[in-house]
């Protein structure tokens, strides 16, 4: 089964150093019965859409979750204890980007009291299963920096911040075969 996985840039460069990829928490989308029993009318490819582009809305709480609070003491200082251990550079200063990864699986287990699309996988997924990964142009950055300040408040239905979040999914993410990862992070 096609999965979408949500994922940051920094998730994939752990895949890149890792040759796998690991879903957090196993979640993941796709096109389920539940989903196409859910939409009058699609074909396959349209509602496979919509399972991507629920991940791409789970990579803006992904990002949302990696991004520390403005005057976070607790994460400035965590950020800077890392610098003190790496290399200068080591510590990657990434842009922010929603990430899905597409991945043939074959176990998953389907998850509708969770929504539609929801499904989990049970373990890492091996680049070679990896179809292809999608990720958000330079031109989205400062509609994903908004919509991950809000993303929360646009889950518990505030109309301001779902139409923060409806911004960003404007754009659609750009294709990347997985032979192609080593060459965007680098020119990140």
């Amino acid at each position: 089964m096609r999965v979408y996985l949500p994922a940051t840039l920094a998730m994939l460069m752990q895949l890149t150093e890792t040759g796998e990829f690991r879903a957090r928490g196993g979640t993941g989308f796709a096109l389920t019965p539940t989903l196409r029993e859910s939409f009058r009318s699609g074909d396959d490819e349209e509602l496979s859409e919509v399972a991507m582009r629920e991940a791409a809305r789970a990579s803006l709480r992904l990002l949302a979750g990696e991004a520390p609070e403005p005057g976070d003491a607790l994460a400035d200082a965590e950020l800077v204890a890392d610098e003190a251990t790496t290399k200068p550079g080591d510590t990657p200063r990434l842009p922010p980007r929603r990430v899905v990864v597409a991945a043939d699986v074959d176990t998953v287990t389907l998850h509708p009291e969770l929504d539609d699309a929801v499904v989990r996988i049970g373990g890492p997924v091996p680049i070679d299963d990896i179809a292809s990964v999608h990720v958000d142009v330079a031109e989205a950055e400062d509609k994903v920096r908004a919509a991950v300040v809000v993303i929360d408040a646009a889950d518990l239905g505030d109309q301001d911040a779902e139409l923060a979040v409806g911004d960003v999914e404007d754009f659609d993410l750009a294709w990347y075969a997985t032979q192609e990862l080593p060459f965007l992070l680098e020119l990140l």
